[in-house]
């Protein structure tokens, strides 16, 4: 059984890929890369407009060794790529620390969600958190709450969403669609 920690599922037929979905509608995933908590954000974007699909986190317990941690985050990564017709991924490039171990095994987790791209096939782009800043607030040095104001106004929610990873994940997915694809498209530059 896969951990999802799942808020405020948003869905209709067309996204779990049941129904027709309407031309020129980009369905972009957002993630939040780490080992405990991989947030993750799907929203609609059209005609400069957002609508949101779902969002929530794949968590993995800190008892397990880090293999099946690893594979959970996979498991859940391809549930995701089963479950919605998504058109484009955007993820947050890791941010090095003094941390060295923490920085390797979110490494590894990133590496196996790129993986799980990979094997959907999905382009696959990634950005720095100045970059998710920059496509958010329109300031690259902005401050996590101005971030989670703005991602709340841009997907018109209630309240913010909850953890952190959440909504980092759906800010990586609004600057995507905002970025016009400033960021590097992984796959390309393997080659």
């Amino acid at each position: 059984m896969l951990y999802f920690f799942i808020c405020d599922k948003i869905k209709s037929n067309a996204y779990l890929g049941i129904g027709p979905i309407e031309e020129g509608i980009m369905i972009i995933l957002g993630i939040d890369p780490g080992l405990a908590i991989i947030g993750y954000g799907l929203v609609e974007y059209k005609n400069s407009r957002f609508r949101t699909i779902d969002y929530g986190a794949i968590t993995t317990p800190a008892g397990m060794s880090v293999v099946e941690r690893l594979e959970r985050i996979y498991k859940g990564m391809n549930q995701l790529f089963h479950m919605y017709d998504i058109d484009e991924v955007g993820i947050e490039e890791l941010f090095f620390n003094k941390n060295v171990k923490t920085a390797i095994t979110v490494a590894q987790a990133r590496g196996v969600i790129l993986l799980s791209c990979q094997h959907h096939a999905k382009p696959t782009y990634e950005y720095t958190p100045l970059q998710v800043k920059q496509g958010v607030c329109g300031y690259g040095r902005a401050d996590k709450s101005q971030v989670q104001k703005m991602v709340t106004s841009f997907l018109n929610l209630k309240e913010i969403p909850k953890p952190d990873d959440v909504a980092d994940a759906l800010a990586v997915a609004i600057c995507h669609a905002h970025s016009n694809r400033m960021g590097k498209e992984l796959s390309k530059f393997d080659k």
